[in-house]
């Protein structure tokens, strides 16, 4: 008699529906967080450029780089802890 290993659908290489649907679902939440992050972004620089009374949207540009640069930082952190 030999004794056949489970296969785990959570493992690398499980190419079944499920396992397909939860890197979909992972995929998509980073995505939303990401244009979360760029709103609050422009969000914060609008209000600081009508504290500051800028004559142009410098705040609000500038606050959606830094944003963008936080929220770019945090998908490939995922990405990189999802590949170990």
């Amino acid at each position: 008699m030999s004794k056949q290993p489970n296969k785990d659908p959570n493992r690398e290489g499980g190419d079944s529906p499920a396992r397909k649907s939860i890197n979909y679902m992972q995929y998509a939440g980073m995505a939303f967080q990401f244009g979360i992050l760029l709103a609050i972004g422009a969000f914060v620089g609008q209000k600081l450029d009508a504290y500051f009374d800028t004559s142009k949207p410098y705040l609000t540009a500038l606050s959606i780089i830094v944003f963008l640069f936080f929220a770019l930082y945090l998908v490939f952190k995922d990405l990189l802890r999802q590949q170990t």
